[in-house]
């Protein structure tokens, strides 16, 4: 199996550190990862923007794991965040860039929403890989 991940230089740039287009072949398994929100692992809702993005990236990464992945095939991200801000979206783009790190680029989508199914999380995070 393979995913191939490009920015075609038919479609415009990425704002960010992400990928126009991933690309499974030969895939045996698809992973659809459930709305990860920014709850650590002792059940505690981690505080702030930063810190629960990067729960719920953590939690992304422990289902990945537990269906023996990796974010080598992570397809696509899609990102929900209650605040419009501009530093908000700048909060979430540099942790999404600091997790992804130098590793692939899955695509990825953000989306302001009203609100999500607790008053309390700023941020939801669901992903799709194959393998």
């Amino acid at each position: 199996m393979m995913i191939r991940h490009w920015n075609p230089d038919t479609l415009p740039a990425p704002a960010s550190r992400y990928s126009q287009l991933a690309l499974a072949t030969d895939c045996r398994r698809r992973l659809e990862i459930a709305g990860q929100v920014g709850v650590l692992a002792d059940g505690a809702l981690a505080k702030g923007l930063s810190a629960q993005m990067d729960a719920a990236l953590a939690n992304v990464d422990a289902a990945l794991l537990a269906a023996g992945m990796t974010r080598a095939d992570l397809m696509k991200i899609t990102v929900y965040l209650i605040d419009s801000d501009p530093r908000s979206i700048a909060t979430y783009r540099a942790r999404r860039d600091a997790w992804v790190a130098d590793g692939v680029a899955p695509a990825a989508t953000l989306l302001i929403v009203a609100g999500l199914a607790s008053p309390d999380w700023l941020v939801e995070i669901d992903a799709v890989a194959a393998a």
